[in-house]
């Protein structure tokens, strides 16, 4: 069992930034994407943004050109830079990886614990 830790959440004001950090306990095996959702009072979980297996990165249309994901594979870690932080960016944020435990097997999901952000001015 692998587990994912997230780190860097907090406090911050509209328009400020910060940065999440996901470190995985051990090597993933055909990952299909990892990356970032996050989940807001009331709300289903989203998609913010992942890596997929080819390396393209994809956004939610809300966080374009704002945040950034990022992988270090000799890490084992991935990061999502948050710019230009807004109100509705307040949710709690989980690190995912989707992936197959071999070319025969469903996909499974591990999840970290979360982590808050919250924007608040």
């Amino acid at each position: 069992q692998v587990e994912l830790v997230e780190s860097g959440g907090g406090l911050v004001q509209p328009g400020g930034s910060m940065r999440l950090s996901c470190a995985s306990s051990g090597v993933i095996p055909n990952i299909n994407t990892i990356g970032w959702y996050r989940q807001a009072p009331g709300k289903e979980r989203e998609l913010v943004a992942v890596i997929t297996s080819h390396l393209d990165t994809n956004y939610a249309d809300s966080v374009k050109g704002r945040f950034t994901i990022s992988r270090d594979n000799a890490k084992k870690t991935i990061s999502l830079q948050m710019n230009s932080l807004k109100l509705e960016d307040t949710a709690v944020y989980y690190c995912n990886a989707n992936f197959r435990r071999n070319v025969l097997s469903s996909n499974m999901d591990y999840w970290g614990q979360g982590t808050q952000v919250t924007v608040l001015s």
